[in-house]
């Protein structure tokens, strides 16, 4: 039930999809490292402030009230994981997981100041000396250095970044600061330095749920077993007309394909739940058909109807319906986003008091309103009342500065004579004075004891 962890020294390989994934690493590091720096106007351009209760994301800003469209997006996001896993398996494991992503950079660090491969465990099978004790501190110094950077960009996108860099080193930064930095510095340390496979193998259920949105057309990386079996080694100089003669398939036995792997597995075992598709078996052996003269996609992207010389379907009824559905609400997501109103209020009636007779024979409600400028601007709102003929308000405009929430008292009067019922539906509405589109109505009802 338990087997001693292996240590996996992952050898550097060069190809086409090494490439692409090293650009949608550099990308998307780069992204994250610098979105914090951006400014829009006098704030930054995304900016989560918890204790001001604003999420600021470049031009928008959004707030509690708005959880709903935080809900809508990450149920996006789960749909378009569905669909690219129905389509190409855990392609986002292998170029865009942010565990893949630190962990191939710290593994391009060791590569870097430890040697390739065979350095590496050469240099940690031999005793401590002064080269081992240097390469060894240069390695992990040099990733502290990236987690504490990742650690204070995490809290950059919560404290404005050049506020925290600079009261970070004289200890002027909150105490939550201090305990998030910490926090991302340590895990990142951990999980991209030293616990690298073992979160993708162990800790990831993504890794574990995933096999039950394959089907028999998803493409995944696989062995051509038809093609390479039986395995062995070989001249270089023999052609691959002579290797079939003398019964040989095309897999040479390097096991190239196993030492580049940053899980650690044998992609000719067949379909393993321990694998990311991170298509580096693919380019090791590529390089190696290139040089024995034998063609490319011994391994290769391709589905398991395909392996069995079937005939593989792009299109099928589940990958249609997670696009069909993904693109709904994509496009239901755009209209809430381009229709949301700048501006939220409630009509609460006044519950300590039915109704009150003034002394000019009117009957009174009183109600709360409870506005809320949504706005990066302040705005005066105009109110009115329908509902009942001639109803009469003491206060008809508030000011509410951007950002913020302001409750105004309002007392509604209405002449007896319109009165049929004890209750009867009203409506506030509330227009601001400097943009005809922000507008919006409430129901509230009215009462008194007059029945007809």
């Amino acid at each position: 039930m338990y087997a001693k962890r292996r240590h996996i020294y992952v050898r550097e390989i060069k190809g086409l999809f090494q490439k692409v994934r090293r650009s949608a690493n550099w990308a998307l590091m780069m992204g994250f490292f610098l979105l914090p720096w951006l400014n829009w106007g006098d704030r930054p351009a995304v900016w989560f402030d918890l204790p001001g209760r604003e999420f600021h994301i470049f031009a928008a800003t959004f707030y509690p009230q708005e959880f709903v469209l935080l809900s809508w997006l990450l149920i996006i996001c789960a749909f378009g994981l569905f669909f690219i896993t129905v389509f190409a398996g855990r392609v986002w494991c292998g170029y865009t997981c942010p565990q893949s992503v630190w962990t191939f950079l710290f593994i391009w660090l060791e590569h870097r100041i430890e040697g390739s491969r065979n350095q590496r465990i050469k240099l940690d099978n031999q005793p401590m000396n002064a080269n081992k004790a240097w390469r060894k501190g240069a390695k992990h110094t040099a990733w502290l250095l990236i987690a504490l950077a990742t650690g204070v960009t995490f809290v950059g996108y919560f404290t404005p970044i050049r506020e925290l860099v600079m009261e970070l080193p004289t200890l002027e930064a909150h105490g939550w600061s201090y305990f998030w930095v910490g926090f991302f510095l340590v895990f990142t340390y951990l999980n991209a330095g030293w616990l690298r496979e073992q979160v993708c193998i162990y800790m990831c259920p993504y890794a574990r749920f995933q096999s039950v949105m394959f089907d028999r057309d998803t493409l995944i990386v696989s062995y051509d077993e038809a093609r390479g079996e039986p395995r062995g080694r070989r001249k270089k100089s023999l052609s691959h007309t002579q290797a079939r003669e003398a019964g040989l398939g095309d897999c040479i036995d390097c096991e190239l394909c196993v030492q580049v792997c940053p899980t650690g597995i044998d992609i000719r075992d067949g379909l393993q739940y321990e694998c990311i598709t991170c298509a580096a078996c693919i380019d090791a052996c590529d390089s190696v058909m290139d040089k024995m003269g034998y063609p490319r996609g011994l391994i290769r992207y391709t589905t398991e109807n395909a392996l069995e010389g079937k005939k593989s379907h792009i299109l099928r009824p589940r990958l249609i319906g997670y696009f069909v559905a993904l693109m709904v609400m994509m496009a239901t997501f755009a209209w809430a986003v381009n229709d949301r109103t700048p501006m939220s209020f409630d009509a609460e009636r006044e519950r300590t008091q039915l109704y009150q007779m003034t002394r000019d024979g009117q009957i009174s409600n009183v109600y709360s309103l409870t506005v809320r400028n949504l706005d990066s601007q302040d705005h005066t709102y105009d109110i009115s009342a329908a509902g009942l003929p001639n109803l009469q308000l003491d206060n008809t405009s508030l000011r509410v500065p951007a950002g913020e929430s302001r409750i105004q008292v309002i007392t509604v009067l209405a002449d007896p004579a319109s009165l049929s019922e004890p209750s009867h539906a009203i409506t506030f509405t509330l227009q601001a004075q400097q943009d005809e589109q922000i507008r919006q109505t409430r129901e509230a009802r009215f009462l008194s004891d007059i029945r007809r």
